[in-house]
């Protein structure tokens, strides 16, 4: 007979793994989001030439790419969450049936990212390198490069404190997100807080 310790870590694991299908979506429709506005203001802003229009949409472009990078990363900040419970979850009833059931956690690490140790949000390096990883990787070029299109195109349409305001926003906030999301993903601040709660959570009985 199950315990009931058991039965509710299978409800809290059915949980974790509908949350991280929730957040795989949610990944994919930010980044369709960003993909169409970055397109859609390439498009507008070529196609008036060097209207007023122009210089709006492309002084927009690195903001968009910015928020896109910001939002799908934040995605990724509840997949990792969901990744750690679930793995911890799996290896609990495991231990509480007397054998390894779930490996779902072990395919996950191998297959899609590893938790733990250094890596770029999702992008994991060395043997750690996945297709995942992969997807990671260019969706952020793909980001950059709009970023630096936006920045090349639209500055000569700036000048004077405009173009001085303009550049302390847009680097201000470009430098917050890379320092924050570098102390948090890839200096492993949000992992070892999880590692520190689920590293103490109760044996089985």
């Amino acid at each position: 007979m199950i315990s009931p310790q058991l039965s509710i870590a299978a409800g809290q694991l059915e949980r974790m793994r509908g949350m991280n299908a929730a957040y795989h979506r949610r990944f994919f429709a930010d980044i369709r989001y960003a993909t169409i506005l970055v397109v859609g203001l390439l498009v507008v802003g070529h196609a008036d030439g060097d209207g007023r229009l122009a210089r709006i949409c492309f002084l927009l472009l690195p903001v968009v790419a910015l928020v896109g990078a910001c939002q799908t990363a934040f995605d990724a900040y509840y997949l990792i969450f969901s990744r750690h419970y679930a793995a911890s979850l799996e290896r609990y009833i495991n231990a509480g049936l007397g054998t390894e059931v779930l490996v779902a956690h072990r395919m996950e690490e191998t297959y899609m990212f590893p938790l733990g140790g250094t890596k770029i949000v999702t992008l994991g390096f060395g043997t750690g390198f996945t297709w995942f990883g992969f997807m990671t990787a260019f969706y952020t070029v793909i980001g950059a490069t709009a970023y630096v299109l936006g920045l090349w195109w639209g500055l000569p349409h700036l000048a004077g404190v405009h173009r001085t305001l303009y550049l302390v926003f847009i680097v201000a906030l470009t430098a917050a997100a890379l320092a924050v999301g570098g102390w948090w993903f890839i200096g492993g601040a949000g992992e070892r807080r999880l590692a520190g709660v689920l590293d103490h959570t109760p044996e089985p009985e």
